[in-house]
């Protein structure tokens, strides 16, 4: 496992109220053995002091670029020769902004360009900040540029909102730093999911879906990125942010999600089919309002063609996992969903009462072909990480038993 021990960090702080979080990074990397100098921008030295990271790292505080002393000896072309990793926590927006573009009108900016250093950036910002265009423009130049991406997580934040743009807690960016990315469970593997409910459209104002929030399924794509996976995220209409770096193809119908999907599952791993599709759609979509006239109004269905089977049939190699939401025989169905549709996990959960729908938890019981697990309510977003550890768990033990059979 990589290790900070006499590792050079500079540490860059920029102005957020997530300043404060840095005190603990600094103190964890100096835990770990690393030599730690901090950068601050002026926006920073308003919610924490840099006496705070005198202290904390035993090295002066740079937070000027023309300090006569310093330039002396060209200060900062040095501190930028002397950082073995640059790690900036929390990025504001206009920092990352900043970074993109290639400016170098502060010290901290200027170090990032004068270093050949890897470059990390935790951002920090509101919800709404994070998921504005010109943030996501420039997150994806700094990709691109090979800029480690650290985060953001998704929660409550100071402004009262919800959402991903929270800067991660310092023990995750200390676990991400040293992490042996070769050694997670799902390194390199291709992981496509399927979330959210999908809409059919009965005339240009109404439609038939479901009450599925997608939070199980996007809760899902970031715990399968956390272990490694490249995922790719096919969703109905839902109220949620993806997670950084996942590729989410966005849709509305049961026809549109069935197309998307078969268009990007070839060279795919591991499939998981949280979306609930409707099983029926209008036969026919109206081109203009329907009118309330007559008391009753008939309207015909027809069957939609079923996305889990059909990607089963095609792509019998993938490891496939399904879900089940059911009201009564919840084993039942599930075991008979995975004999009849060829997969080789289902996840089951009760939805009696209509529970689980739009709520923060969930519970369910899990079959294979020759076990089970169940797990307990809990937050969805913590039972998607402990699922993704069992499916990650059975994936391997399938290619294990496929390759016997293949050799």
């Amino acid at each position: 496992m990589p290790t900070l021990a006499q590792q050079h960090i500079l540490l860059g702080i920029s102005g957020g109220i997530a300043a404060y979080k840095a005190a603990e990074l600094t103190r964890l990397m100096i835990k770990a053995g690393a030599e730690v100098r901090v950068c601050m921008t002026e926006g920073a030295t308003h919610f924490v002091t840099p006496l705070t990271f005198q202290a904390l790292s035993g090295n002066p505080v740079h937070t000027t670029l023309l300090d006569p002393e310093a330039e002396a000896g060209m200060g900062h072309i040095e501190l930028a020769r002397w950082a073995d990793q640059i790690v900036i926590a929390p990025a504001s927006a206009n920092c990352i902004a900043r970074l993109a573009h290639g400016f170098a009108d502060d010290l901290l900016t200027t170090l990032c360009l004068a270093s050949k250093a890897p470059l990390h950036i935790a951002p920090a910002m509101n919800q709404q900040m994070w998921a504005n265009a010109a943030t996501q423009a420039n997150i994806a130049t700094l990709k691109s540029r090979h800029i480690k991406l650290l985060g953001p997580a998704s929660g409550a934040q100071a402004c009262g909102d919800i959402g991903f743009g929270r800067m991660l807690e310092p023990e995750q960016i200390m676990q991400l730093l040293q992490a042996d990315t070769s050694a997670l469970p799902l390194n390199g593997v291709k992981v496509i999911l399927t979330a959210g409910p999908t809409r059919e459209a009965i005339d240009p104002v109404r439609f038939i879906s479901n009450r599925s929030s997608g939070k199980m399924g996007y809760a899902l794509a970031e715990a399968a990125q956390a272990l490694g996976a490249k995922v790719t995220l096919i969703s109905g209409p839902v109220a949620l942010q993806a997670p950084p770096d996942v590729t989410l193809i966005k849709v509305e119908s049961a026809e549109q999600m069935l197309n998307a999907t078969l268009a990007h599952m070839p060279e795919q791993n591991i499939f998981i089919a949280t979306a609930a599709v409707a099983d029926y759609t209008p036969q026919e979509v109206v081109d203009k309002k329907i009118k309330k006239s007559a008391t009753e109004l008939s309207l015909p269905l027809k069957r939609t063609q079923d996305i889990l089977a059909t990607v089963t049939d095609r792509y019998p190699e993938l490891f496939s996992v399904g879900f089940a939401a059911e009201t009564h025989d919840l084993m039942t169905y599930a075991r008979g969903k995975l004999e009849r549709k060829n997969l080789q996990m289902v996840a089951a959960n009760s939805v009696a009462g209509g529970k689980v729908f739009d709520q923060e938890t969930n519970a369910l019981e899990v079959v294979w072909r020759d076990g089970q697990h169940s797990f307990p309510e809990m937050p969805k977003r913590e039972l998607a990480q402990q699922l993704m550890q069992l499916i990650a768990a059975r994936y391997h033990s399938f290619k294990d038993i496929r390759s016997c059979v293949l050799n």
